[in-house]
């Protein structure tokens, strides 16, 4: 039978992912066969299976920790903000259209066939499965039917270790008050806390560690410090759009779209030495960039017309006309365009309003379509001009997640110096990012040959492994596996 064991957190943000990944990497080095699971996940980064079927990045990341290919089961329900209050809602992989919030609050329960259907599928093909939750138990207005903390806990019958994050203060309050705010129940499958996010002596901490123990009736697990790990973000929550870049030899810079989607996309070249990624939110910030990057969305009219009320699409064309390379993934490539028409509203637009002119820089329109498109591709460029022209002939490798259907036929359009694709994770390919690394150098009188090209999968698994090892360290292993050999 699957043991399992369930990671909580006093909030959104605390590390409840990167603490999942690291116990998969640990369990799965002492010899096991181990999975993650996250029962519903809120995000507007995915990622399409082998199968064609669609789950949140995070799960993604985790089950490379594992060693396994991602499987949308991992993650059976996704929901992806498309406008206020709304979400669409995607089930074992599938989009299922969009919901109001208050229509799938008042729902969910439905989905507890198909979130469990895919736990003991998983479960029997693995010894151990890790699972996560969202936010926090404690958040009173989500508890009534909850399929995804402690409502899955006791459907899987998981004991539960609750994380809180010292790093931004008030983490016992926060353990202490989540705990003070479960049912009995509830509280009685809590088996011990952790401390994540520490800097600094632990010594210092002894004394309110016991405390803690004291008064809350259960062991500290341990207190992982801060980590310097790169790693795929889950959602918009992540503290990458606030970073601001050491100097470096490449400044690229990301508009931060308002429905800014897959933006990891954008993680392997953050990780390229001498590359600079920044994320622009005002055009005041916009500067002298080597290379435009205008990401996925999730609402593409919606974001199209932002740019345009905030500046930025004058500044881009403006950029693009000065000879400076622009590029457009997704969403991106479709507000490239000449127009984006929406005649069914599938973005939810009103009546009389079904379209946007584009910023006419790539020759293509795009047309919403009922379907949705997610797919895997794969194969090679064709005959590219401009700047990136060595990009010619070398093979790529990602997928596609888009509504709409646009008059381009090739996988990289180019129009002048602004290029656009749909397939995400083009600039994983290190063959690719090194042609267009090499070309912006040259374009800098730079030495294109300085540039030193990486291996994105050998660095994703030193990773993964300083992870586990850093935990390792830090929590008691053996304690844990007690908890699963217990059960909830």
């Amino acid at each position: 039978m699957v043991k399992s064991l369930m990671v909580q957190g006093t909030a959104s943000s605390v590390g409840k992912t990167l603490i999942v990944a690291a116990l998969c990497r640990i369990f799965r080095q002492d010899g096991y066969s181990v999975a993650p699971f996250k029962a519903q996940n809120m995000a507007l980064n995915s990622f399409i299976t082998a199968d064609g079927k669609e789950m949140g990045r995070a799960q993604v990341m985790q089950a490379e920790a594992c060693g396994l290919a991602p499987d949308a089961r991992m993650n059976p329900v996704l929901l992806k903000p498309t406008g206020a209050n709304r979400s669409q809602v995607i089930v074992h992989g599938l989009s299922t259209g969009d919901m109001a919030a208050a229509d799938y609050f008042a729902s969910k329960a439905r989905l507890v066939p198909a979130i469990m259907e895919a736990y003991e599928s998983l479960g029997r093909e693995h010894d151990i499965l890790v699972l996560e939750g969202a936010g926090s138990p404690a958040e009173i207005n989500l508890k009534h039917e909850d399929i995804v903390n402690m409502g899955m806990a006791k459907r899987a019958n998981a004991p539960v270790v609750l994380a809180g994050d010292i790093d931004r203060g008030g983490v016992f309050a926060a353990l202490a008050g989540t705990l003070l705010l479960l049912d009995e129940d509830e509280r009685a499958r809590v088996k011990g806390l952790i401390i994540n996010k520490f800097r600094g002596d632990r010594a210092i901490l002894a004394p309110g560690l016991a405390m803690m123990e004291e008064r809350l009736g259960l062991p500290v697990l341990g207190v992982i410090p801060h980590m310097d790990i790169q790693m795929d973000d889950e959602d918009s929550l992540t503290g990458r759009f606030e970073r601001r870049h050491t100097t470096q030899l490449l400044d690229i810079a990301v508009v931060r779209l308002p429905y800014i989607a897959n933006f990891s996309d954008f993680s392997a070249l953050e990780y390229q030495e001498g590359a600079g990624v920044r994320y622009l939110s005002r055009v005041a910030e916009f500067g002298q960039p080597d290379l435009l990057i205008l990401p996925g969305s999730k609402n593409t009219l919606h974001d199209l017309r932002w740019l345009k009320e905030s500046g930025f699409a004058a500044k881009i064309r403006q950029f693009a006309e000065g000879g400076k390379p622009v590029f457009g993934l997704c969403g991106g490539l479709q507000m490239l365009g000449r127009y984006v028409d929406d005649p069914l509203l599938m973005e939810g637009g009103e009546a009389g309003r079904t379209g946007e002119a584009g910023l006419g820089l790539l020759p293509c329109a795009t047309v919403f379509l009922q379907e949705k498109l997610c797919t895997r591709v794969k194969g090679v460029l064709a005959n590219v001009g401009g700047i990136f022209s060595s990009l010619s002939a070398l093979p790529f490798e990602g997928y596609e997640i888009h509504m709409g259907a646009s008059d381009c036929t090739e996988n990289l359009v180019q129009h002048g110096p602004v290029y656009g694709s749909y397939v995400h994770g083009i600039f994983d390919s290190d063959s690719v990012r090194a042609a267009i690394f090499r070309a912006l150098l040259a374009s800098r009188g730079l030495d294109p040959e300085s540039f030193s090209s990486f291996d994105l999968m050998a660095f994703k698994e030193e990773q993964y492994d300083k992870l586990a090892a850093t935990v390792r360290a830090s929590l008691d292993i053996p304690a844990l596996y007690q908890l699963m050999e217990k059960g909830g």
